[in-house]
């Protein structure tokens, strides 16, 4: 049984929403984030990423950088950019990125349902992430950005929205990526009640992205707990904010892969030790993966389509996806990368860039890049079902959603 609930959230008034909203923090570097909030005091990066407005060789220590951000998240407020809602709602969010759109709910989800289990994991998180997160809640006394979470849809979901969806959106805008974003709010108490008792039939949601938001909000929630000697698991600490979007309607891409060097080894050399594990053919133009096990890799100016051989696939849910078979079978034994959270000569390239970003990172250089088939939505319930982790940075979602359309206050 899911437990969610509407919530006053600090919405943002449609005058300004293409000045403050932005994207998730984890997506920009400090550098690009930098830049973006040069010229927009308004940016709500400034909120989820506060370094940004520093100069990179004068960022304080961690709790005044976040103390910084909630000096701008309440000078957001206090401008009524950001207007709290005076009763609790949902709020339905829409995203459109060409033909595609996705369909989901802003909720207070239950921390407790994490703890528990039902909210279920892919990832592993990163203990310097996840310190940075509970340092922005916890200065910020706010959930600044979502979590994202999916579930296993039926119809229901869709019509339970879909006469609030006939009415104007209170928000629309383009951003900058291109994607449509659309809110509204649902106020009504019939279709609010309707709503938590549908979760309450929901057996489990799972994160598709905001594993670190999810991991601080729990870490966050025990602070307040042992800081509160009336605790009674009613308090706005015990929930985070998400946005639940039924599995059919997500879009996966891609999550590729680019190595700065072949660890000592001539081209030669490196095709021919890969030949061993995979068959290579040399393809005219870029491309990307056409089905699972199947990888492109650019070397030397060149795109070949790699193909595991059957000796190296399994069934097993973990070692039987493209991103474990690539680091087991030729990243590890081969480029000796031997950590991939860890190695700083591999980066990781969201499939959204696209194929000519591997090409620019590379350039005609030592570097090599794969770009892989993306995991499916089956494969990552399959291994959240299984109490398993995928290898990191292994699921791309797009389109990402936007920051500072709804900010829930922990008051």
């Amino acid at each position: 049984m899911i437990n969610i609930k509407p919530f006053k959230g600090f919405v943002v008034s449609p005058s300004f929403v293409r000045l403050v909203s932005s994207p998730p923090y984890d997506t920009l570097s400090s550098r690009e984030a930098r830049a973006k909030v040069k010229n927009n005091s308004k940016s709500f990066l400034r909120v989820i990423k506060p370094e940004a407005d520093y100069k990179s060789d004068q960022v304080p220590d961690k709790k005044q950088l976040h103390k910084k951000a909630r000096e701008n998240l309440e000078n957001l407020i206090r401008k009524r950019i950001l207007i709290q809602d005076q009763k609790p709602n949902f709020y339905i969010y829409q995203i459109y990125i060409g033909e595609h759109h996705q369909t989901g709910l802003f909720a207070a989800v239950s921390i407790d349902d994490y703890k528990n289990g039902l909210i279920k994991k892919h990832e592993h998180t990163r203990p310097h992430k996840e310190e940075d997160r509970v340092n922005n809640i916890y200065e910020t006394n706010a959930n600044t950005g979502p979590v994202f979470l999916t579930f296993k849809n039926n119809n229901e979901f869709r019509n339970n929205l879909s006469n609030s969806m006939k009415l104007d959106p209170e928000i629309e805008f383009k951003s900058e990526s291109g994607t449509v974003h659309r809110l509204w709010k649902i106020s009504s108490n019939d279709l609010i009640n309707r709503l938590i008792k549908y979760f309450h039939n929901v057996p489990a949601l799972y994160i598709a992205d905001g594993h670190h938001r999810a991991a601080s909000a729990a870490k966050v929630q025990r602070i307040h707990k042992e800081n509160n000697h009336l605790h009674n698991g009613d308090e706005a600490y015990n929930y985070f904010m998400a946005v639940i979007f039924p599995d059919d309607e997500l879009r996966i891409l891609g999550y590729n892969r680019v190595i700065k060097d072949l660890a000592g080894l001539k081209h030669s050399q490196f095709l021919d030790l890969i030949e061993d594990n995979f068959t290579i053919k040399k393809l005219n133009k870029r491309q990307l993966p056409q089905k699972e096990h199947f990888f492109t890799m650019f070397l030397k100016n060149r795109w070949y389509q790699l193909k595991a051989r059957e000796k190296i696939i399994s069934d097993n849910a973990i070692f039987g996806l493209d991103v474990s078979i690539l680091q087991e079978y030729l990243l590890k034994p081969i480029l000796k990368i031997n950590d991939p959270r860890t190695d700083d000569r591999i980066d990781f390239v969201g499939g959204i860039r696209g194929l000519k970003e591997l090409e620019n990172r590379c350039g005609n250089g030592p570097s090599v890049a794969f770009a892989l088939y993306p995991v499916t939505i089956q494969q990552l319930f399959r291994v959240s079902d299984q109490n398993e982790v995928m290898p990191p940075k292994s699921t791309w979602f797009e389109p990402k959603l936007q920051s500072g359309l709804v900010v829930r206050s922990l008051n």
